[in-house]
């Protein structure tokens, strides 16, 4: 009996797929692109944030929501690199300087039950305040919040029939609130959430970090901060949130501008 190969055309097919393949599996991921929309309140008429370069702020740690809980560990430290990249004449108390001058005040268990209670109200309560604001040294007290992490892979590029996939797009999004409070009044001066999504078109198992996500969104509250916007959207095109990124995003004749208050 007569074996018959495979057609001619299949074979080709197979085999340009297969270099092709080959060829961009040596590819790093190409980051498409990241947007932030933000909504943040004015600042208080009594308030100037140029405050917060003559007295010090600390930051506390980040919270997370049950469902995410443990995500939200490190937020804080980038909340730090922001600041000091960003907003670099404010005084911030680091979060690792704060925690470890509330624990030598005896006041780790204050600072639990009142981020115990925060996670239900929202609210820093006001004594519990007082006290850790005067332990870590600051006169005001960012409290950052993570309240949604999402990850989504998606086949862009796929031949089922031979069992090629050429590509795919992951896309990142993180929702992310900042409070600025007042530790001597329990004030809350000002308040930030914003929505932040990342995608990148993958051809290797490179994943989008967490990490560049989280800083140009952290970023893009602090810009509304300083700038006293409420309602923004941040792309590439602002240079300074876009080197906050492990690779920064290539700004092209085609991205799209920032859209300002």
């Amino acid at each position: 009996m007569r074996r018959i190969g495979p057609s001619p055309w299949r074979s080709l097919l197979c085999l340009c797929l297969a270099v092709a393949a080959g060829g961009w599996t040596g590819c790093s991921s190409s980051v498409l692109g990241w947007h932030v929309r933000t909504n943040s309140t004015p600042h208080l008429p009594s308030f100037d944030y140029r405050a917060l370069e003559r007295e010090p702020v600390a930051l506390f740690g980040a919270l997370g929501l049950i469902p995410i809980q443990g995500n939200e560990v490190g937020v804080e430290s980038f909340l730090e690199t922001i600041l000091n990249r960003v907003a670099p004449g404010i005084k911030v108390v680091g979060p690792r300087e704060t925690v470890t001058r509330i624990n030598q005040a005896g006041l780790a268990e204050d600072y639990a039950r009142m981020r115990d209670a925060a996670l239900q109200s929202n609210i820093l309560a006001r004594e519990p305040l007082r006290a850790l604001g005067k332990a870590a040294g600051a006169r005001y007290v960012f409290q950052p919040r993570l309240m949604l992490f999402t990850q989504v892979l998606t086949d862009r590029w796929v031949f089922p029939v031979f069992g090629v996939r050429v590509s795919q797009t992951r896309a990142t999004t993180v929702r992310l609130a900042l409070q600025l409070w007042d530790t001597d009044t329990g004030a809350l001066l000002w308040n930030s959430v914003a929505e932040g999504t990342m995608q990148s078109e993958a051809m290797t198992q490179d994943p989008v970090y967490f990490k560049d996500i989280a800083r140009v969104t952290l970023g893009s509250m602090v810009e509304d901060f300083v700038r006293d916007r409420t309602d923004s959207m941040y792309t590439p095109v602002d240079t300074l949130l876009n080197s906050l990124v492990e690779r920064p995003v290539p700004v092209t004749d085609d991205t799209p501008l920032e859209k300002m208050q």
